[in-house]
């Protein structure tokens, strides 16, 4: 898609592809052929820039024809660079802006607790985005009106667009800041999907506090040249032998359940 495209964003999509993978075939209640059915999750992309991967899942788990995957940023297409509500069946919010999905995430889950309501809600978001201040704003939210039924997602690939997180805005003690603002605190390995889906059953444990699942995951994970590099945060293959080797490794890695370091 992205080589097609000939612009986006590569490193993301590939580290969070076993995440969207245990919540789409795993986790989410939900129905892609009624998207709008009432009862369905909410799942909420904060870093709307890696929504490549986010795109594939849809049309895998039956949302929309595969067929349009490949017209992503193409002019006229569904297919934005990041996500547009409206735009296409599973779409919760429109993104783009980071840090401000938490929010609407935490507004949302708070609707459903007002409403009594059996959904619940995931909110997936960088790590670089933590640098914005709306997102504590928004975790105090949940802290304090116990959004147990909130369950945010941090992609800790430790890269942003000009860097390393910790280079550019240091994040750490990071597990100790979430828990001091009142939530509830897993880490898992993010390319290990059985470590996601345990995460994410435990974090539906959770029934007095909202729940902050760190990720860690690498950034091109599956592909060599890009893995940890935080040149590839906003960068594509070229069309020919580097993306040729790029799809090659992917491909070389399917059926696998877990990825050796």
């Amino acid at each position: 898609m992205l080589v097609e495209s000939g612009s986006g964003h590569t490193a993301g999509p590939l580290g969070m592809a076993d995440i969207f993978t245990a919540l789409y075939f795993h986790v989410l209640v939900h129905r892609p052929k009624q998207p709008d059915w009432n009862n369905r999750d909410r799942l909420f992309l904060s870093n709307g820039h890696i929504v490549p991967v986010h795109y594939a899942a849809l049309a895998r788990a039956g949302y929309f024809s595969k067929s349009l995957l490949m017209t992503l940023r193409k002019f006229g297409t569904r297919l934005q660079g990041h996500p547009e509500y409206g735009s296409l069946p599973g779409i919760e919010q429109t993104s783009g802006p980071l840090g401000s999905a938490s929010s609407q995430a935490a507004g949302a889950a708070y609707t459903a607790l007002m409403d009594h309501a059996p959904w619940r809600v995931y909110c997936l978001m960088s790590d670089g985005e933590l640098e914005e201040g709306q997102t504590w704003e928004a975790l105090l939210f949940a802290s304090k009106n116990h959004l147990h039924n909130c369950t945010f997602i941090i992609d800790r690939n430790n890269i942003q667009i000009d860097g390393k997180t910790e280079d550019v805005m240091p994040l750490e003690p990071l597990q100790a800041k979430f828990e001091a603002f009142g939530l509830y605190v897993i880490r898992c390995d993010g390319n290990d999907i059985r470590q996601v889906v345990n995460a994410l059953s435990h974090a539906q444990q959770i029934t007095e506090q909202p729940t902050v699942i760190i990720a860690d995951t690498v950034p091109g994970c599956g592909v060599d040249f890009m893995e940890g590099d935080f040149h590839w945060h906003g960068k594509v293959p070229k069309s020919g032998t580097e993306s040729q080797n790029a799809i090659k490794q992917i491909h070389s890695l399917s059926g696998t359940v877990t990825r050796e370091s």
